[in-house]
């Protein structure tokens, strides 16, 4: 049988699993959970090519337990319940070790598809491991997800995918058997994206026609063709073109945005996935300098998701083109930061009384709510008072940005607050 690298040295074990200590070292999460023998359903999500699969199936080794797989590409409704039904009986009535149900890339099930798992995580027929590569918060289905414990696997490091290739060299039975030279790593190591999977593939794929060979960076530069690199969806490329996308937003020029959008479209993206991301970018980096863009951004994101491709390309590309074009301002993203940083120093600082509610008579008795003043009974809706509590008072964390509408804030800002604020 010809597996490929990746197969052959597959990890069987903990001990031989490379990297995520927070779950698998000798204290991590999920290595606690196999000795005590409790398996929660889980998602794991991380960038392609870590090893979610592999650890699902260790997960089921170590922990006994019969192990079933399903594809969210290729199964249906119709699948889920066959298997289901097989996992039901081979738990059997005698053993707590329920099986594991294995499905990746389970962001790609559709509602009705994730529906069809509910009732057998709920009832504790199978333990579900979900693998993803986008945010389950976003793809997974509020009902199931909240069955699930989610945890996130880190991209490898260098010295992870380094180890990797020894591991190769010296246990794989083929390529044990060839003597070889790890001279130089960084362009194998840069054309495989951090993606284990496609390190061995291309690592494989150098070594084949020789028995002897001497690793370095021209020789990869050299085999592998650059035409062979394509927009991979769950790959670099994927992050790195719409990472270029965005930039391309942010930076005011619009024949840069479409050039990128049209890339992750010929590629086959996620419509959503793109929508999301110039939801993201008209709040971030437009904001209140032009408050319009995160409306059509959120009303391309409700379009994309019931027209699909090809027509909402059009959509897509009207909504970049007018956020590229937009007045930009990141002063609300730098604001909540600064804020959220105030606020891990500071602590839980109470409330000023003036800001309470007052629902109950004794609350009323402690002065919760006296002193405060209803802005709706002063001159233009406005009355000067404290708001935040007296150890940060007088603390400025928004600072409009410099364009048209902003600069409006500032003067009513000045009007409103003089010199509190400093505006």
């Amino acid at each position: 049988m010809n597996q490929p690298l990746a197969e052959r040295i597959r990890p069987q074990n903990l001990s031989d699993y490379i990297s995520q200590q927070h779950l698998v070292g000798e204290n991590g999460i999920l290595t606690n959970h196999i000795k005590q023998g409790i398996i929660p359903s889980l998602i794991l999500w991380g960038p392609p090519g870590i090893g979610k699969t592999t650890l699902a199936n260790i997960i089921a080794n170590e922990s006994g337990r019969p192990f079933y797989t399903l594809s969210a590409i290729s199964s249906g409704v119709k699948d889920v319940r066959e298997v289901i039904e097989k996992a039901k009986k081979s738990g059997g009535l005698f053993t707590q070790k329920n099986p594991i149900l294995f499905i990746d890339e389970i962001h790609r099930f559709s509602k009705s598809q994730q529906d069809s798992l509910l009732g057998a995580v709920e009832k504790g027929w199978v333990t579900l491991v979900g693998a993803t590569t986008e945010n389950p918060s976003f793809e997974v289905i509020p009902a199931l997800l909240s069955r699930c414990q989610v945890y996130i696997l880190n991209s490898f490091d260098k010295n992870d995918l380094i180890a990797l290739l020894h591991r190769a060299i010296e246990k794989d039975e083929i390529i044990s058997q060839k003597k070889i030279d790890l001279k130089e790593t960084d362009a194998l190591l840069q054309v495989s994206g951090g993606d284990a999977r496609k390190l061995l593939n291309i690592f494989e794929l150098l070594v084949a026609a020789n028995n002897e060979i001497e690793v370095t960076n021209e020789l990869v530069l050299s085999k592998i063709q650059k035409n062979t690199v394509r927009y991979d969806k769950t790959g670099e490329q994927h992050y790195d073109i719409v990472s270029a996308f965005i930039k391309s937003i942010r930076g005011s020029d619009p024949n840069a945005a479409v050039y990128w959008l049209a890339r992750m479209i010929e590629g086959g993206e996620d419509v959503k996935f793109i929508a999301r991301r110039m939801l993201i970018a008209a709040s971030e980096d437009i904001g209140n300098a032009n408050p319009t863009a995160l409306i059509l951004a959120n009303n391309t994101f409700q379009a994309v998701s019931v027209i699909g491709y090809p027509e909402s390309r059009i959509i897509l590309s009207q909504c970049a083109v007018y956020l590229a074009n937009s007045a930009k301002s990141n002063a609300s993203y730098i604001a909540i930061g600064e804020a959220q940083n105030l606020v891990k120093t500071t602590g839980d600082l109470s409330v000023p009384l003036h800001l309470r509610n007052a629902p109950t008579k004794l609350m009323k008795d402690l002065d919760y709510g006296k002193e405060y003043q209803y802005s709706h009974n002063y001159a233009g809706n406005f009355v000067s008072q404290e708001f935040l509590p007296d150890e940060v008072k007088n603390t400025k964390l928004y600072e409009p940005g410099n364009n048209t509408r902003e600069n409006q804030f500032r003067e009513l800002l000045k009007q409103r607050w003089k010199d509190k604020y400093n505006y």
